[in-house]
């Protein structure tokens, strides 16, 4: 009982929220406060000033945090041993994506051949993922980032081809291919600062002078292709992402197109665990 209050603790701890920590848990927002309240009750301390929806750590607190991120470390250690012992007929891998489609295939195939196993997908940003996965919480990280950690192994996945996504009714919906520089006065909708998607588009546009001036930055895939649907702009997005909708045109790039690249992540101390190798198994890397 005492590592669950510990984990609500550590995990609201590193947000400053217990909003974004009940998230990070898949708990409710409730339960976290609950918990965290308990460990203060326990021990008769406060761990955290409440300033509104911020938590700022007490001066018990953050004394507290070096010696708890330890021990979540030496836990996940633990919980990935008992994982990985056994003839796998019994286990459980924790993957952690940006976005399932470079992915899927690989836990598919791996499913499929270790039907015993249970498999969970969680999904959030690079940061927060990569996060996980050094924290010892994933076993797989994949991500657009190319990030370079000596504790990490990393592997080249995909490579993914950026297409122009416009609507149906867009002057440019018939063209067989587009160059970049007819993008200058197109009204481009952005996803947000750190998406590699937009790193990308920004990147390749500077190719030929353009400085994007975005009408619309929006948070998600699914809320571009919506924003597209209605007409209020288009859109670069890896050709894996691309909608099949006959509303919509995905529009390759006459030129060398911008890519995308996605990369696989593990931690290089656990190379040789039983689970992680039967997964890599399954796993073809791109050519470089």
């Amino acid at each position: 009982m005492l590592s669950i209050l510990l984990s609500s603790f550590f995990e609201a701890a590193r947000q400053g929220s217990v909003t974004i920590a009940a998230k990070r848990l898949n708990v409710s927002q409730p339960t976290v406060t609950s918990r965290i309240r308990q460990l203060e009750e326990a021990y008769g301390v406060a761990l955290f000033h409440r300033r509104g929806s911020r938590l700022d750590l007490t001066e018990t607190g953050a004394s507290l945090l070096p010696m708890i991120e330890g021990l979540m470390r030496h836990l996940g250690d633990v919980d990935f041993a008992l994982r990985n012992a056994g003839d796998l007929h019994v286990g459980h891998l924790r993957v952690g994506v940006t976005g399932p489609h470079y992915i899927l295939s690989c836990i598919d195939a791996f499913g499929r051949a270790h039907p015993q196993l249970r498999i969970t997908l969680d999904v959030g940003n690079s940061q927060q993922i990569i996060d996980m996965l050094v924290d010892h919480r994933l076993d797989i990280a994949v991500s657009s980032h190319a990030i370079d950690d000596a504790r990490l192994t990393r592997v080249l996945l995909a490579r993914d081809a950026l297409l122009l996504v416009v609507h149906r009714n867009h002057p440019l919906a018939r063209r067989a291919s587009i160059d970049l520089d007819e993008l200058r006065h197109v009204r481009l909708l952005l996803r947000e600062e750190g998406s590699m998607t937009r790193k990308a588009t920004e990147a390749a546009l500077a190719t030929v002078g353009i400085v994007p001036a975005p009408m619309m930055v929006i948070g998600s895939r699914e809320a571009i292709i919506a924003a597209i649907h209605r007409e209020m702009g288009c859109s670069l997005l890896p050709q894996s992402e691309a909608p099949q909708h006959p509303d919509l045109r995905a529009i390759p790039f006459s030129a060398a197109a911008p890519q995308l690249s996605e990369y696989l992540y593990h931690l290089k101390e656990r190379s040789n665990a039983r689970l992680l190798r039967a997964f890599l198994a399954h796993v073809q890397p791109a050519p470089v």
